[in-house]
C-alpha cells in the first residue's frame, strides 16, 4: 500500500512539472505573437544616457494564469558585451504578489520606461527583450527577437573644447585729457581781479596748455569757456552782466596763450563758449551739496516755481535762509569758467611690439597686455604674459591671461594653476569663473563646470558658447541652440541638428568657415537626414581625408545605415 501511494506521488508531482513545462515553453514559443513598440524607433543617446519606452502588446491566451515573468530589456553589441537595463516584473491573474497584472483572456498592453549609461560599443547593436518565466518551482528563460536598432550616437560629436576668456586691456592710443580752472567776479562786476589771475588753479591751466603745445604726444583740441550770473537781480541786468564777463574770460585765455605764444589763439574755431545769466542749476546744486538752515524749503521753492523772479521773491522771504545765501552760495555762481580739452597720443603698434620683447619695463600695464594682442603665436603671447605677471604681480589679468594662452595650448593643469592665482586677487571674478569652469568641462567635471559658468553670467560669448555645450552634454537641445545663438560653429549646427533644425544647421555649416573634419562629417550626417546620397559620399569623403579617425566612427554610425551596403560607403571608411 505504501508503495503505491509513493508511485501516485510521484507521478502526480512529475505530471504538475510536465505541466508547468508545458505551459511556460507555450509561451516562449508564443513570444513571436507580442508585438512591440519602441520609442524612439532607433535609439539615441541623450544627456550620456540611453532612454528607452516600450509598449508591449500582448495577445490573448498568451500569459498564463500561475506565471511570473520577469522581462528585462538588454542592449547586446556586436563585439559580444551587452548592457542591461532594469527588470520589470509581470505574473498571471491567479499569483499572490504585487506585480502588474496581465489577464489570460484578453489582450493587454504593457509599458516599460528605463535608461543606461551610454557606451560606445552601443553604437552596433540590437534592443532585445529577456525573459524569465517561472510557474512553481519550474522556471523558463527565452529571448525576444530584435526589436530596436541602436544606438544613434550623434550628441557624443559636441566638440568639448570650451572657450577661454581675456582679462581685457583697458589701452587706448587716444586719451582725453582736460584741465579745468575758474575766475570768480565780485556782484555786478566784470572786471578780472589780480588776485584771480594769480591763484593756483589758473597758473595749473595756464601751464597745462603750455605742456600741451610743446609735448610731442598732445594736441590741443579747444578751449571751453562758460561765464555766468548768480540768479539775483534782474533779468536783464544778469544777461548783460553774463555777456560781459564772457568777453572779459575771452580776453584774458587769448592775451595768456599769446603771451606763451600758444597760436590757437587765433582760430575761432578753436573756443566753445556760452553763457548762463542766471544759473539756477548751478544754484540747485550749491544748495543741495551744503548744510544751510531751511536748505529743504528752499529746494522745494525750485522744484514748485520756473519763473526765476517768483523763485528769487520766494527764496528772499525765508530771511533767517538768504543773508546766508548771499554770503556762500552767490559769490561761487559769480564766475567764468575755463575747460581745456587736449588728447594725448599713445605709442604705435609697432613702437609696442618693439618694446615688449626688448624694453618691457618702458610699458605700463595697459600697454603691456595690450602688446599680447599685437602677436600671433602663443609663444610670444605667453611671454608677454608672463612678464605681466612679474612686473604688475598684483594685477590679475596677468595670471589669467597667461592661463587663457596655456589652456589654448592644451597645458591644462598649468592653465588652471594660473586661474586659481587669478581668484585669489580677484574674487568672483566672471571672467576668471569661465575660465576655471572651462578647466572643469574639459576635465569632464560637467556638474562643477555648469555652476561655474552660471557664476560667470554675463561675461559674453565665451561663457555661452560654454553654457551650448553643457546643454548639449545634457541633452537640452533647445538651450544649447539659444546659448549658441548666432555662432556658425560647429557645435552650434550640432545642436541645430539634434533639436531637429535640420535647415538650420546646413546653413551654419555653409556659412561655417573652418574647413574643419567635423564640419564635413556633420554636413554628411545632414545630407543623410535628407536622403541625399551624394552629398553623404562627398562629405565623408571630405570628413575621412582630414580625420582617418572618422571613417571608423562613420562605419558604425547609424546616421549612415542605409548606406552600408553602399559600395562606394564602404570605400569610403574602410
Amino acid at each position: 500500500m505504501k508503495r503505491t501511494l509513493r508511485t501516485v506521488a510521484v507521478l502526480t508531482l512529475a505530471g504538475v512539472v510536465i505541466s508547468s513545462c508545458a505551459s511556460l515553453n507555450k509561451m516562449k514559443k508564443m513570444e513571436k505573437n507580442i508585438a512591440y513598440k519602441v520609442t524612439p524607433e532607433v535609439l539615441e543617446a541623450k544627456g550620456g544616457q540611453v532612454d528607452v519606452k516600450i509598449d508591449a502588446t500582448i495577445p490573448a491566451k498568451y500569459f498564463n494564469k500561475k506565471v511570473t515573468l520577469v522581462a528585462t530589456p538588454v542592449l547586446k553589441f556586436q563585439n559580444g558585451g551587452e548592457k542591461a537595463y532594469e527588470p520589470k516584473t509581470f505574473q498571471g491573474e491567479k499569483v499572490q504578489g504585487n506585480n502588474e497584472v496581465v489577464p489570460y483572456t484578453t489582450e493587454k498592453t504593457v509599458s516599460y520606461s528605463g535608461s543606461v549609461p551610454f557606451e560606445e560599443a552601443m553604437r552596433v547593436s540590437g534592443l532585445y527583450v529577456k525573459f524569465v518565466g517561472s510557474k512553481g518551482a519550474k522556471s523558463v528563460d527565452y529571448e525576444s527577437r530584435k526589436i530596436a536598432d541602436g544606438v544613434i550616437a550623434t550628441a557624443t560629436l559636441v566638440d568639448n573644447t570650451p572657450a577661454a576668456a581675456i582679462g581685457a586691456d583697458k589701452f587706448e592710443r587716444i586719451t582725453k585729457e582736460e584741465q579745468e580752472a575758474a575766475i570768480y567776479y565780485l556782484i555786478n562786476s566784470a572786471q578780472i581781479r589780480t588776485k584771480e589771475i594769480k591763484s593756483g588753479d589758473i597758473k595749473a591751466l595756464e601751464k597745462f596748455i603750455k605742456d600741451a603745445k610743446v609735448a610731442e604726444d598732445m594736441e590741443l583740441k579747444n578751449i571751453q569757456i562758460q561765464s555766468y550770473a548768480s540768479p539775483d537781480g534782474p533779468m536783464s541786468l544778469n544777461e548783460k552782466l553774463a555777456n560781459n564777463r564772457e568777453n572779459a574770460a575771452d580776453k584774458f585765455v587769448k592775451n595768456n596763450m599769446k603771451k606763451n605764444k600758444v597760436d590757437e589763439y587765433k582760430n575761432l574755431d578753436f573756443f566753445k563758449k556760452y553763457v548762463v545769466a542766471e544759473d539756477w542749476e548751478g544754484f540747485k546744486k550749491a544748495m543741495e551739496e551744503s548744510n544751510i538752515r531751511d536748505k529743504e524749503l528752499i529746494l522745494r521753492v525750485l522744484a514748485m516755481h520756473s519763473d526765476p523772479e517768483v523763485r528769487e521773491r520766494e527764496i528772499k522771504n525765508i530771511s533767517s535762509a538768504f543773508s546766508t545765501i548771499a554770503d556762500q552760495i552767490l559769490p561761487k555762481l559769480r564766475r567764468s569758467k575755463f575747460v581745456v580739452n587736449a588728447e594725448r597720443i599713445g605709442k604705435s603698434d609697432e613702437e609696442i611690439r618693439d618694446l615688449a620683447k626688448s624694453n618691457p619695463a618702458e610699458l605700463n600695464v595697459e600697454e603691456l597686455l595690450y602688446a599680447a594682442t599685437l602677436f600671433d603665436n602663443n609663444g610670444d603671447k605667453l611671454a608677454i604674459y608672463e612678464t605681466a605677471m612679474k612686473q604688475f604681480p598684483s594685477d590679475w589679468r596677468g595670471f589669467n591671461d597667461a592661463g587663457m594662452i596655456l589652456f589654448e595650448m592644451g597645458k591644462i593643469e598649468q592653465a588652471k594653476a594660473n586661474f586659481q592665482k587669478a581668484d585669489q586677487m580677484a574674487a568672483n571674478n566672471k571672467v576668471i569663473k569661465n575660465n576655471l569652469g572651462a578647466v572643469e568641462l574639459k576635465n569632464g567635471n560637467v556638474k562643477e563646470a555648469e555652476v561655474l559658468f552660471g557664476a560667470a553670467t554675463g561675461v559674453g560669448n565665451e561663457v555661452n558658447y560654454n553654457k551650448g555645450i553643457v546643454a548639449i552634454m545634457k541633452g537640452d537641445y533647445k538651450a544649447a541652440v539659444d546659448y549658441f545663438g548666432k555662432c556658425n560653429c560647429e557645435n552650434a549646427a550640432l545642436a541645430n541638428l539634434l533639436a531637429g533644425n535640420n535647415s538650420e544647421a546646413a546653413k551654419k555649416l555653409s556659412e561655417n568657415k573652418s574647413d574643419s573634419a567635423l564640419a564635413a562629417y556633420l554636413k554628411a550626417v545632414v545630407a543623410a537626414r535628407n536622403n541625399d546620397t551624394n552629398a553623404v559620399l562627398s562629405n565623408l569623403k571630405a570628413a575621412c581625408a582630414k580625420d582617418a579617425a572618422m571613417k571608423q566612427l562613420a562605419a558604425t554610425d547609424l546616421e549612415f545605415a542605409k548606406l552600408f551596403d553602399n559600395a562606394d560607403f564602404k570605400a569610403i571608411v574602410k
